[in-house]
């Protein structure tokens, strides 16, 4: 049962794509050196005009290239490459690349701030956002259950509900499996 509030971002399970795996589906995209804001593993990120990405931080609309996995860098205090789970604000590294899932169709675990009913499967939700755990590298970001609607420009859809020994439906902070509803980059006519 998911009683307490244990919120961990976006966590890739799969995908509604016909291959239904994440194979060419996850690309490495350019962090602009000393890019000043912390990114999570979890976390959407977002194409900006320069080329790179950055944090989405939105709520009640996203315009996301998809979910952040990690990244790689040359550490400016080491001179070592280095892998991490999280982009670490500020960091000056010239060759600071973010993983990336972009496929448009992933699907991803999410917990909810509250409690989901059965009658939420197929509702819109936004998001609420808090900053990430720079110990373990991860995104404390979770599904806004207050926000439950038809809205079509909330950015996620719920698809399923987790059914485990630590998740059901109606628990007081409910894990569900999501997908972005609207405004994922690759979906857009306009470009970037």
């Amino acid at each position: 049962m998911a009683t307490t509030a244990t919120p961990y971002g976006a966590r890739p399970v799969g995908t509604l794509s016909a291959s239904g795996s994440f194979t060419g589906k996850t690309m490495q995209i350019k962090v602009a050196s000393a890019y000043a804001t912390n990114i999570f593993h979890g976390d959407f990120v977002k194409l900006v005009t320069a080329g790179t990405v950055e944090l989405d931080a939105g709520t009640a609309t996203v315009t996301t290239v998809g979910i952040f996995l990690g990244c790689k860098y040359t550490d400016p205090s080491t001179n070592q490459m280095t892998f991490n789970q999280y982009w670490p604000a500020s960091t000056a590294a010239s060759d600071a690349v973010a993983y990336v899932l972009t496929d448009p169709q992933a699907l991803f675990q999410m917990q909810g701030d509250g409690t989901l009913a059965q009658s939420a499967l197929g509702a819109n939700f936004g998001l609420v956002q808090t900053a990430g755990s720079t110990s373990i590298g991860k995104s404390k970001n979770a599904a806004d259950v207050s926000t439950v609607a038809t809205t079509n420009t909330l950015p996620l859809k719920l698809v399923e509900f987790v059914d485990s020994t630590t998740s059901s439906v109606g628990d007081t902070f409910t894990d569900a499996v999501y997908k972005v509803n609207v405004g994922h980059q690759f979906d857009n006519t306009t470009g970037i």
